[in-house]
């Protein structure tokens, strides 16, 4: 079925490196930073915070299971998709509602302890996911129908990007802050950092609808699968569907326990947060723009081959490292290769994770964003809910570096698929 692809704006005019400082890529930027927020405190400052506090690793690993939300967003997304609120519209008000909760949400983690009060913090990250995954479908819809399908490409791997760069704030800032204050003033810290994606809801408009919006919840709930499945038959929605699932496995649980993998190696939370998180600042803002730039010139379906090759790569990064181990003292060089295998995994993986999400937003119907978006991104999420969930225990088993090869393997069923979905010598 053919698909409704929005005309070209002004924008898309917009040529050169003038395009990546336009103000639909801004808006990309400020967004990503703000969806991918409150992902990390769960899965980067929520682990070193129940680390600190001695919990079990195995317990460390089951907190991923908070992250069902994100598997399961595509059953509210209709809701999304057909109703609006008054004055801000269908998207900005569904983006405004979330966020402001997500700021008190985080400030409130802060109040309890994981040794008195951990059905309590279950309880709000919980909660935090729901409104996390929440946030995500509206700013996913409202990225797909502000961006061409010729700005998909940059825009998404500038909103890739913006949003792995937001680990540095749970996973390098709040790890610093919290060795010389309060975990209750972290959090709180920590919460504030949604303020930037607030102001920027309230200042963009609503994107314009292409085709005709659901009228009623059953068009929002029924449509969006039927032209999904209409589109290339059953075998061929399996194929998306199974793709979608592998492409990112490995990479996924191989970073599910990094930093309890730093600490173990004998890093404090401050050189954690100073060394290897500043190492993958750099590599992000590289990824950032030359991932803009590759997926430009050599189109989504290249993207996905090349980037694809170089984050399962960066898996063997961290089994190397596992092997050789390292020392924390100035004159072991062993520090250096510690920076060097974060700063390869956030390049790489960024990358890959640009291509990716680029793929998703053009295998989607511009006129049930939400809906198909929720979908996919809700399948590609199983892997970091329920695989990342058993990491603690796969490690126990076999240690770190068996582990790394393990996730490596887990890497290599989505990209034998890549022939069949997106086949090298055509470009899209």
């Amino acid at each position: 079925m053919t698909q409704a692809v929005p005309p070209a704006t002004d924008s898309a005019a917009v040529t050169g490196w003038r395009h990546y400082f336009s103000r639909k890529m801004l808006i990309c930027v400020s967004l990503g930073f703000s969806s991918g927020l409150p992902l990390f405190i769960l899965y980067n400052l929520l682990s070193a915070w129940l680390k600190s506090e001695s919990v079990d690793l195995k317990a460390i690993g089951l907190f991923a299971l908070v992250g069902i939300p994100y598997t399961w967003k595509f059953l509210w997304s209709p809701l999304m998709d057909r109703f609006q609120f008054p004055l801000l519209g269908r998207r900005r008000g569904w983006m405004l509602a979330t966020q402001f909760v997500l700021l008190g949400a985080i400030g409130a983690m802060g109040f309890y302890s994981p040794k008195t009060d951990l059905s309590a913090i279950v309880f709000l990250c919980g909660l935090i996911a729901f409104l996390s995954a929440s946030q995500d479908i509206v700013i996913d819809a409202y990225r797909r129908e502000l961006l061409t399908d010729h700005e998909q490409g940059s825009g998404t791997a500038l909103f890739v990007n913006a949003y792995k760069l937001s680990t540095l704030v749970p996973g390098s800032l709040s790890l610093i802050l919290s060795d010389i204050m309060s975990w209750q003033a972290v959090f709180a810290v920590t919460a504030l950092f949604m303020v930037p994606g607030i102001v920027t809801t309230l200042l963009i408009k609503e994107p314009k609808i292409y085709g005709t919006p659901p009228k009623n919840l059953r068009e929002a709930v029924v449509l969006p699968f039927r032209e999904f499945i209409n589109r290339s038959g059953w075998s061929g929605a399996l194929l998306v569907l199974s793709f979608i699932f592998l492409y990112k496995l490995g990479d996924s649980m191989a970073t599910a326990l990094a930093t309890p993998f730093y600490l173990d190696l004998g890093f404090t939370r401050t050189e954690i947060g100073l060394v290897a998180k500043n190492a993958g600042l750099w590599a992000s803002l590289a990824g950032g723009i030359l991932g803009a730039v590759w997926l430009e010139k050599t189109g989504v379906n290249r993207g996905l081959w090349i980037f694809g090759v170089l984050q399962a790569v960066a898996i063997l990064g961290f089994a190397m490292l596992a092997k050789v181990g390292v020392s924390t003292t100035a004159s072991n060089p062993n520090t250096l290769l510690l920076g060097l295998v974060i700063g390869l995994e956030a390049f790489a993986v960024g990358l890959g994770t640009a291509a990716f999400t680029a793929y998703i937003a053009k295998t989607t119907d511009p006129r049930y964003t939400a809906t198909q978006y929720a979908l996919f991104t809700s399948l590609a999420a199983v892997p970091r809910t329920f695989f990342n969930a058993i990491t603690g225990y796969i490690v126990a088993q076999t240690g770190w570096f068996s582990f790394f090869i393990i996730c490596f393997l887990l890497a290599l069923p989505g990209m034998l698929l890549l022939p069949k979905i997106a086949p090298w010598r055509i470009r899209d």
